[in-house]
Order: C-alpha cells, then sequence, then structure tokens
C-alpha cells in the first residue's frame, strides 16, 4: 500500500509533541544533475531541518519556527527565495512571502517586495501590526522601512545562475516557471509541543516574468494557510493552479468539513484535482502527522519529528526510514 504520510504511523497513534517539513521548491528537477550540485540542496535542506529540530526541541512557538526556517531559506541562493530570487523579464527581481499563525488565526502577506533582504520577516510585521493584512510593491518596501527591517539594494539578489535562466528565457522568448528548473517556493511547516501549527512561504516567483505579476505564495487559502486543530500548509510549483484551486484552504476545509484525514485530503487534492507537474505541498496536522505529497518529477523536501523520525529527500517518495534519499 501506498505510504502517504511522510512517515509510518504507529499503531498505538500517539500525539507527537512537535513535527516539522520544510520545502525548497518542486518541479523537473533533473536526475541527471550533478553530484555535487544534489550534495549542495541536500546540505542545505539538512541544515535548515536541524535549525528547526534545535528550536522545537528547546520550546519554540511554530510562529516562531517557520520564520526563522524560511529567513534561512532566503539567506542561501541555491533557492528562489531571498538572496537566490529569479529575474523579472525587466532584469529586477520582486519577492513575495507570507506567514499565518494557526493559534490567532492571523496572517500578514507581501507582494513584489524589491528592497527588503529578507521577505517573510515583513511578512510577520505585517502579521503583528494589528493593521493589514496585505502589503505590495512600494508600500510594502515603506513599510519595511518604517518597521526597521534591513533593507538592501535590488542588485543585492543578483546571482550569475539566475541571469544565465533569465538569458535562457528571454532567448526562447518565454516564461520560465519556477519549477521548470526546480528552482521554486520555499516554506515551512510546524506543529510545536502547544500544539500550535504555523506555516510561512517565501519565493522570487518565475524567471522572466512580468513586473507585478503576484502568483500563490502570498495568497492566503492558496499557498499558505494554517488552523489549530486542522494543519498547516504550504504550497510550492505552478502558481496559478495552486490559485485556481485554493489549494491550501481547500485541504484545511475538508478535514474541518468532511472530517477527511490530512493524508487523504492532500493526497486527493495533489494527486487528483491538480494536473500532473503542478507541484506539490507540504502539511502537519493538529497530531503532527506529516505529509509531503507532489505530482511533479521532485521536490526538495525534509522533515522530522520528536519521536526521531527525518528524512531529506528530493526525487521519489522517501523510504519510511529515517534514512535520506
Amino acid at each position: 500500500m501506498e505510504l502517504k504520510t511522510a512517515f509510518p504511523r504507529s499503531h498505538e497513534h500517539r500525539e507527537l509533541e512537535w513535527a516539522c517539513a520544510i520545502h525548497g521548491g518542486a518541479g523537473a528537477i533533473p536526475r541527471t544533475a550533478s553530484e555535487e550540485t544534489v550534495k549542495q540542496y541536500r546540505e542545505g535542506l539538512s541544515g535548515i531541518l536541524a535549525d528547526g529540530i534545535e528550536m522545537l526541541s528547546a520550546g519554540a512557538a511554530a510562529i516562531e519556527v517557520v520564520e526563522a526556517l524560511v529567513i534561512a531559506f532566503e539567506e542561501n541562493e541555491l533557492f528562489n527565495a531571498g538572496r537566490g530570487a529569479v529575474y523579472t523579464s525587466d532584469a529586477r527581481h520582486e519577492l513575495d512571502a507570507a506567514i499565518m499563525d494557526g493559534l490567532t488565526g492571523r496572517s500578514g502577506s507581501v507582494a513584489g517586495v524589491r528592497r527588503v533582504r529578507n521577505p517573510v520577516r515583513l511578512a510577520r510585521a505585517v502579521l503583528d501590526s494589528n493593521d493589514h493584512m496585505f502589503y505590495a510593491g512600494e508600500g510594502a518596501d515603506r513599510f519595511a522601512e518604517a518597521r526597521g527591517l534591513e533593507r538592501v539594494e535590488n542588485r543585492y539578489f543578483d546571482t550569475a545562475h539566475r541571469y544565465r535562466a533569465l538569458c535562457e528565457a528571454q532567448g526562447q522568448n518565454t516564461v520560465l516557471l519556477d519549477h521548470d528548473q526546480g528552482y521554486g517556493t520555499v516554506g515551512a511547516v510546524v506543529r510545536d509541543r502547544a500544539g500550535n501549527l504555523a506555516a510561512a512561504t517565501s519565493t522570487g516567483g518565475m524567471t522572466n516574468k512580468a513586473p507585478g505579476r503576484v502568483g500563490d505564495t502570498p495568497l492566503i487559502g492558496a499557498g499558505t494557510y494554517a488552523a489549530n486543530g486542522l494543519a498547516a500548509v504550504s504550497a510550492t510549483g505552478r502558481g496559478e493552479a495552486f490559485m485556481r484551486h485554493m489549494v491550501a484552504y481547500d485541504l484545511c476545509a475538508r478535514m474541518r468539513y468532511c472530517g477527511t484525514a490530512l493524508e487523504d485530503a492532500a493526497h486527493d487534492i495533489v494527486m487528483s484535482e491538480m494536473e500532473a507537474g503542478d507541484g506539490g505541498i507540504i502539511a502537519v496536522d493538529h497530531a503532527g502527522t506529516i505529509v509531503m505529497p507532489f505530482n511533479s518529477p521532485g521536490m526538495y523536501r525534509a522533515a522530522a519529528d520528536s519521536s526521531g523520525n527525518s528524512v531529506v529527500a528530493i526525487w521519489d517518495p522517501p523510504r519510511p526510514t529515517s534514512d535520506t534519499q
């Protein structure tokens, strides 16, 4: 029988103290990638997962953990978020992010950010502001300045490998979706010791996108969602597909109104409702069950829980052990 959860369920179905999952993008990730490239991605995922394990073991709150883990992704130029963001068609960078606290139901979203080093930190500031829920463009950058967040020149996000991808896309007169090269969204979902849930997601979008284009990442209910008693969800892949299906909220709605188990809801949405190649999600429920389904060739992902289970994987669903794949 196909294993729908990240780790096998125990016969006792005991509630875990904590659980954590992260992703670094889903898409057509080539198995022909060099060993060094694969090693770099595995090490990046492993290091960020280790940070989450340390924080949760020490009793950190879910909302603090997801923010910290996504910041770590944003500082790693391998991933399409923050430092590693892709280019728009005018050779600039516009970044989106969202964060949601399952305990309070509060969220913060930003889109089209150009001069903030860590967009997810800005999204957290929006969440904490007790005012608006979503800032975009120049207004988001001004809000960051007012909040004293670190600002950078747009060229801070320049990287040689992203520029090569832009030149390739423009040479083909096309737009390269972030998942076409496996350079997708990043995200984290957490269940902490208190049973609280949280989710955070961040992205640079897609290579050669039109200035002003916004995908699912900052849209609460599409690419990001968290509700205590249900689940925390972060999506990656073809943003327009996740917006059409309102994937993150749909998963939680199935759990709330139909009593569907997390693994069944996630599997049905990703494998049946969405088209092959659209991407994947990571999610954790109130009991600490983790799912990471995807319908693309691969998804950079990792997960761990308080029982000692852990996994780091890129391609086919990992074996139900602590071995990495």
